[in-house]
């Protein structure tokens, strides 16, 4: 039987921004995912083509002259334009071409940090006390030391360093400063819970499943502040990367995990994801799971924690990127409107689940 044919689509790396505050790298991390993933849907047999999109030519011309059956979605934005993101989804949606991944109203709302901590917080997902602050609000802080400053509307750790733990006012106001400069708009500064961190991906469509979840060990000297930095994550070389380990599965009871993982739902299904998506979470002093990020379509490169979590459930990485393929096309060939389950994924996006959903967690 012919397998379908599918369009890898990814942003080709370009100058941006990040070139100025050395994060590049972060930019080019999405060609290790464009050659795995190729690799692997070629091995199971489907007819695979690259589509690198810059911003010289016209996105929604370009998707639709593809002559595929699906989209394999690895488009993170434009390099330095992160709200840009959505846009793939978003034009695919109205050309009716099944994709991989969450839709385009679920990236542009999980990139703003500050919507999406309200939601949690009205839902009753625990989530960090936090403020929004600039060089010209910063006196109206209101929060507790110590404190994380980070932008706004980032992801990939983009403006986080070991000075982005503040513990005073003089520290803030130069870090509120160095992210609105650097990256424009408000700081998103919340109060740093310091327990245990752990991640987890959850895939899903009409079934939902929590990969194993993950810890996150800092093994650093006092004098440096517990955080996943961006060096932690992109800089071999750097004391923050090689002080910062990965734990698959992480040391947990069974009672810990099934929180973790219904937390890593409940969220999921409150912010609209489809797919896949990952949860970051992080303890406070009493114990308590704060929800710090969401991250939907979360970087799946074979070094990431996405594909760990794939292999610590049995998955080779082909088969990983299998799931995520039938994912897609579950979602295409449920998406009726007199389905049911599409009623419910109509539902208003702002509702809370009335409880934590009880999950299948490998």
């Amino acid at each position: 039987m012919r397998k379908s044919s599918v369009a890898i689509v990814y942003n080709e790396p370009t100058p941006s921004r990040y070139d100025a505050t050395g994060e590049e790298k972060a930019v080019l991390g999405v060609l290790s995912a464009v050659t795995a993933v190729k690799s692997s849907l070629l091995a199971l047999g489907y007819d695979a083509t690259l589509v690198p999109l810059t911003p010289l030519e016209p996105l929604r011309e370009k998707l639709a002259s593809l002559d595929v059956e699906l989209v394999f979605n690895l488009f993170e934005g434009f390099c330095g334009q992160p709200e840009t993101e959505a846009l793939v989804p978003e034009y695919l949606d109205t050309l009716g071409l099944p994709f991989t991944g969450c839709p385009a109203e679920v990236l542009r709302s999980a990139l703003d940090k500050a919507r999406v901590k309200n939601r949690l917080k009205a839902a009753g997902i625990p989530t960090p006390a936090f403020q929004l602050l600039n060089p010209q609000t910063v006196d109206s802080f209101q929060l507790n030391y110590p404190c994380i400053v980070k932008p706004h509307r980032e992801d990939a750790s983009h403006g986080i360093s070991g000075e982005s733990l503040v513990n005073d006012p003089a520290s803030l106001s130069r870090q509120v400063r160095l992210v609105s400069d650097a990256y424009g708009g408000d700081a998103l500064v919340e109060e740093f819970v310091g327990g245990r961190e752990f991640n987890a991906t959850a895939l899903g469509d009409t079934e939902d499943t929590v990969l194993p979840i993950s810890e996150i060990v800092y093994f650093l000297p006092p004098t440096m502040s517990r955080i996943l930095t961006f060096a932690a994550k992109w800089e071999p070389d750097s004391p923050y990367f090689q002080g910062t380990k990965v734990v698959c599965p992480a040391d947990i009871s069974p009672d810990e995990r099934e929180h973790i993982a219904e937390t890593v739902l409940a969220t999921f299904h409150l912010i609209g994801c489809r797919g896949y998506a990952r949860v970051d979470m992080r303890m406070d002093e009493a114990g308590r799971l704060n929800v710090i990020e969401v991250n939907p379509n979360p970087d799946i490169s074979p070094d990431t924690g996405a594909a760990r979590q794939a292999s610590a459930a049995g998955m080779t990485y082909t088969e990983f990127v299998e799931k995520l393929v039938q994912l897609a096309l579950e979602r295409e060939y449920h998406d009726t409107k007199d389905s049911p389950h599409a009623a419910q994924r109509q539902a208003c996006p702002d509702a809370a689940p009335a409880q934590y959903p009880r999950v299948q967690a490998l």
